[in-house]
């Protein structure tokens, strides 16, 4: 269990949260301000620059609104494939 921040599961979540925005019709500054965060927060886990953890991704998914379930299993399925 590497530490990268490009393995397949990270990848996965960093396409399934940027793609439950798109798909929830906001901006990386809408989330940012629902999350009461800096715009420049979404994009650097959006853009793998850094980690998402457990408590920042249940407010993310609180947020925009989505299942988060739906977007681990997105997690869990690459990691899975690996």
């Amino acid at each position: 269990m590497g530490k990268t921040l490009r393995s397949p599961g990270h990848l996965a979540l960093m396409a399934a949260l940027k793609q439950a925005r798109l798909d929830a019709g906001l901006t990386q500054t809408e989330l940012a301000d629902r999350l009461k965060r800096p715009q420049s927060f979404v994009a650097k886990y959006e853009n793998g620059e850094r980690r998402v953890e457990v408590v920042e991704f249940v407010q993310i998914v609180g947020a925009i609104g989505c299942d988060g379930h739906a977007v681990l299993n997105d997690v869990v399925q690459a990691e899975m494939g690996a």
